[in-house]
């Protein structure tokens, strides 16, 4: 692995020129990040061949994706099966079956993709 690192002059310091690949710019979201530090306590071998294979933030970030798309899917599940009450007449009932909801939905999301 032959690589060649330009510099910059800084004065009297030499700053090497290194780019980060822009993939890696992008930082996960709520599941991903719960998700590494599940991978971090409980999978460490998973977490280090992810990490030293470099694709470990592709992973967090497919896992985040599909993890929200999994919550909607889920809200507007139960929302068929449990209609919430009227918003414009009920506001607290309705704030708290939402979070009701909301937090059940979660719950499915840890279980499928988060904690495995």
């Amino acid at each position: 692995m032959n690589m060649k690192i330009t510099y910059t002059q800084n004065g009297d310091y030499l700053i090497p020129n290194l780019k980060m690949d822009d993939e890696t710019m992008e930082v996960p979201g709520k599941y991903g990040m719960l998700r590494k530090t599940y991978l971090k306590t409980h999978r460490g071998g998973t977490y280090q061949t992810l990490l030293l294979s470099g694709r470990l933030n592709q992973h967090l970030l497919e896992i985040d994706q599909t993890a929200n798309r999994r919550m909607e899917q889920i809200v507007n599940q139960l929302l068929k099966t449990n209609p919430a009450p009227d918003k414009a007449t009920e506001q607290m009932n309705w704030i708290q079956h939402m979070n009701a909801l909301t937090n059940q939905a979660e719950e499915i999301v840890l279980k499928e993709l988060i904690y495995i």
